[in-house]
């Protein structure tokens, strides 16, 4: 039992600010005939789970395909006045599911899932990542992202819903702030972290 709770303190003590919930993952439904070239290009975050990594705001992410058929992944964020920007790379898992990418920016980390629940391409896109710890319980994150940065609020309602009706608990969902991003600190590929 000891041995037990060291372990649930260490991944929790990885993932602050994550809300762990008791038993597996759910299995939400994902976009289907998903169109990957479709998704390219760049996404806002208009709202996410609480997280760890994401602290600062203009919080987007470009998604550009490489040569290896892998998947360019840059995400960034304005932090105390700078850009940090982190690159990773995605992959689809299984190409019978093509909506159900790996997203890993580290060479030495597993890549976790990143999911499109449901997109239009054009507009909104809603993404939920999920992490079984033992079968006990999991860790999850969900994102509303947008091509623009911002969206209207029966957008983001139904958003919510969507999530709500595969059982994933976005109460705890909280809004990003795309306030003044353009003139406060422009980046480019070379200012990654």
């Amino acid at each position: 039992m000891k041995l037990f709770l060291a372990l649930v303190a260490f991944f929790v003590s990885l993932v602050r600010g994550q809300v762990p919930h008791w038993g597996p993952c759910p299995e939400p439904d994902v976009q289907p005939a998903f169109n990957l070239k479709q998704f390219m290009g760049r996404w806002f975050e208009i709202a996410r789970l609480p997280t760890q990594f994401e602290r600062g705001h203009c919080i987007e992410t470009n998604f550009t395909f490489r040569t290896d058929k892998s998947i360019r992944v840059v995400s960034s964020e304005i932090l105390k006045g700078e850009v940090r920007k982190i690159e990773g790379t995605g992959v689809i898992e299984d190409m019978k599911h093509p909506a159900k990418l790996g997203i890993s920016y580290s060479y030495v980390l597993p890549f976790a899932p990143y999911w499109i629940l449901s997109t239009d391409y054009v507009n909104t896109a809603l993404v939920y990542s999920c992490t079984d710890i033992l079968r006990l319980f999991h860790l999850d994150f969900a994102w509303i992202l947008s091509r623009t940065r911002t969206l209207p609020q029966s957008t983001i309602d139904s958003a919510m819903q969507t999530f709500a009706n595969n059982n994933i608990d976005v109460i705890r969902m909280i809004n990003s702030n795309q306030q003044g991003c353009d003139k406060e600190a422009p980046w480019s590929d070379d200012q990654l972290l």
